[in-house]
């Protein structure tokens, strides 16, 4: 999990595809937000509680900026199983935001707002964790109208629409559509349609995505074979790798099934040898002349 956690912000952290991300999801893809117009922002905060202090760390944040004045800062958070507490670690990321901001800006500058996105990666099942805040607790009637809720931005990436996933311009698409194409079907083989031209696309990140590709299908074949490509300097498409990797599949496949089939004619060998002699495995085997470091996986076999 804290494999999958650190390749996915290392993706997410390039200002084209953080821009592209908060442009598609907040603002149904206009581009608002440009990726020059973006700075980091610290991802760790430090709290005191029981006496210690503590560092918690975002995923990532940024600071949204037009013309040197500082509109948001921005935070992503990537979940690929739902988290019950999600909304309480939320508002202690915004809380220590804001509270940042008063001690930088010390009273001499006005505060700007923070906004929180977080992606859903997961495509089994639909978030079926809390909100809110007040889904968190069981909060009696009378406490209710002194406890002030609060709402997470939650997006379920497979759940977006064809239409909200041609908008992604970045890298991220082919994330967000793998996510898509496994909860429709449980398979992903090629980019979508929905995805602007993927055999002509050339990757950007091209590196961050295929590890990032390898962690979330735990097939090491994305990253092998992205190696391939960047070393042989061939296209840096989609379309490229995965045709790679299918061709690397039947060729093991290839192999596997012939490695099966001599293993089987030995087999078959070795019984009759038996019938015909009554000979035990082991002499059987010796008379073929199969090695002794073969006899043993053949006889668990027989």
């Amino acid at each position: 999990m804290a494999e999958k956690d650190m390749t996915e912000k290392t993706l997410e952290a390039y200002n084209d595809v953080f821009a592209d991300i908060v442009n598609v999801l907040l603002f149904n893809g206009r581009r608002l937000v440009k990726e020059d117009d973006l700075e980091d922002e610290a991802p760790r905060s430090i709290y005191k509680a029981d006496g210690k202090f503590h560092e918690e760390e975002r995923d990532i944040a940024k600071r949204w900026k037009d013309c040197g004045v500082r509109i948001a800062l921005f935070g992503i958070e990537n979940q690929t199983e739902p988290e019950r507490n999600m909304p309480v670690r939320v508002i202690g990321y915004d809380g220590a935001a804001y509270r940042s901001q008063l001690l930088r800006n010390k009273k001499t500058e006005p505060c700007y707002p923070v906004v929180t996105l977080v992606l859903y990666l997961g495509f089994k099942q639909h978030w079926n964790k809390p909100l809110t805040l007040y889904d968190c607790f069981q909060i009696p009637e009378d406490l209710k109208p002194y406890v002030n809720d609060y709402r997470i931005n939650l997006f379920e990436i497979a759940w977006l629409s064809d239409e909200r996933l041609g908008m992604f311009t970045s890298d991220f698409k082919y994330l967000a559509d793998y996510c898509v194409q496994m909860r429709k079907r449980n398979d992903y083989e090629k980019p979508s349609e929905t995805v602007a031209a993927p055999d002509m696309d050339t990757i950007k990140h091209f590196d961050e995505l295929f590890k990032l590709f390898t962690v979330m299908t735990d097939d090491p074949r994305f990253e092998e074979t992205a190696n391939e490509v960047r070393k042989e300097g061939g296209p840096r498409t989609m379309c490229e790798v995965l045709d790679r990797i299918e061709a690397r599949g039947e060729a093991r496949g290839e192999a596997r099934g012939k490695a099966l089939g001599w293993e089987n004619a030995l087999l078959v060998a070795v019984k009759n040898l038996m019938r015909s002699t009554k000979w035990t495995a082991e002499q059987a085997m010796e008379a073929l002349g199969i090695p002794a470091a073969e006899q043993k996986e053949l006889k668990t076999k027989l």
